[in-house]
């Protein structure tokens, strides 16, 4: 076998650890096409099958995660090397987000942020991982959770609660249902969050069904099931507010729940002297008070935050 270029095992890091061709094209510049003809390239030359390929993105095969887990820390080291020798820019900052955060609050408020600094150059990383910021150049983390990430500083912004949300089909087609006795109603459940439903009935009354119309597993997929009308799900009322405003989702029986999670800012004691994030902390915090001024938010739980 000749020598793999080091820039194909580069690109493969990339795709393996996000999961996603078009994410990590975008990063390195390529097309989806000529990146995914790099990937396959270099499986020829290995002679192995490093991905399984699907509607939903790639997967790591077994023989994937061998390569990722044998090479990934090198380049890792490496990038770690060389970031002291790059030059800090104090008017850019890079800050990661999950998507549901990014596209249904942070970029409603952005043009406010960009129309009074003009002179800051904002990066945005769409991600559900975890920053790890000692290797990545990331200055600054929207993360939900309860505020407690080891070594970094975590500022509270605002609660979060959930409430049964529908779209107008279903309720259409329900007629007659009382939106108060969910028992009536097709459920979403999601295995990563079944407790909520539980939780859900605990607090208003009701036994749980014995079996939910369908499970998904992303919050995404639990918010399109709901759109097309294939049950009630329980949404976070932070990323589901502009559905509902929109009219494509309701809220069945005006009824919330708050949740222990929250909305925090997370950064590194490295990003408390940059100047482009002391400029993008105070405006989030402003922000963050402003739509909590808005929004009948749960009680915070101090001890929890």
């Amino acid at each position: 076998m000749s020598r793999v270029p080091l820039s194909l095992l580069q690109q493969f890091v990339q795709v393996a650890r996000l999961g996603n061709l078009s994410r990590a094209a975008e990063q390195a510049n390529l097309t989806v096409s000529a990146l995914s003809h790099q990937m396959r390239q270099l499986e020829e030359r290995l002679e192995r099958r490093l991905f399984e390929r699907g509607p939903r993105g790639v997967t790591l095969t077994v023989e994937g995660c061998s390569l990722l887990e044998a090479v990934g820390e090198h380049f890792d080291g490496i990038e770690h090397a060389l970031s002291r020798y790059r030059q800090r820019r104090h008017d850019a900052l890079t800050v990661s987000a999950s998507p549901g955060i990014i596209s249904s609050w942070l970029m409603p408020r952005l043009p406010r942020l960009l129309a009074t600094h003009p002179e800051l150059e904002l990066n945005l990383q769409s991600s559900n991982l975890l920053v790890n910021f000692e290797r990545e150049a990331v200055d600054a983390a929207v993360r939900y959770g309860k505020g407690e990430w080891e070594g970094l500083r975590s500022e509270y912004l605002f609660g979060e609660w959930i409430a049964p949300v529908a779209a107008p089909s279903l309720i259409e087609r329900m007629a007659g249902a009382d939106p108060l006795d969910l028992a009536q109603w097709p459920l979403i459940g999601d295995p990563n969050r079944a407790n909520r439903w539980i939780d859900w009935f605990a607090h208003y009354g009701g036994e749980p069904p014995q079996r939910y119309v369908a499970h998904v597993d992303t919050i995404d997929a639990l918010r399109q099931a709901a759109l097309e009308g294939l049950g009630v799900a329980l949404g976070r009322m932070v990323t589901t507010k502009s559905w509902i405003d929109a009219g494509r989702l309701v809220v069945l029986g005006d009824r919330y729940l708050p949740v222990p999670e929250a909305y925090h800012l997370v950064y590194p004691p490295r990003s408390e002297d940059h100047r482009g994030m002391v400029t993008f902390r105070a405006w989030l915090h402003e922000e963050a008070k402003a739509y909590c001024r808005q929004m009948p938010q749960p009680q915070r739980d101090e001890a929890a935050a």
